[in-house]
């Protein structure tokens, strides 16, 4: 099985909004940078582990850390 970041950030939705999964797990809908570390807290991520920037934790499918739409 290939490696896999293990946070997920999919491409944006026509409404901006990106799904996010965490281990294959889908932990929601995010429009910001905000949404996405509520998402990830409530998943069991401490803050030392949401650097979203970094591609070893956080893989940005589609487009890159940005966020559009609504």
């Amino acid at each position: 099985m290939p490696w896999q970041s293990p946070i997920v950030v999919h491409p944006p939705a026509a409404d901006g909004g990106r799904r996010v999964t965490v281990r294959g797990q889908d932990v929601g809908v995010a429009h910001s940078d905000g949404d996405l570390a509520e998402l990830l807290r409530r998943a069991g991520l401490g803050e030392a582990d949401i650097a979203l920037d970094d591609p070893h934790l956080v893989e940005w499918r589609g487009a890159a850390h940005a966020w559009t739409g609504a």
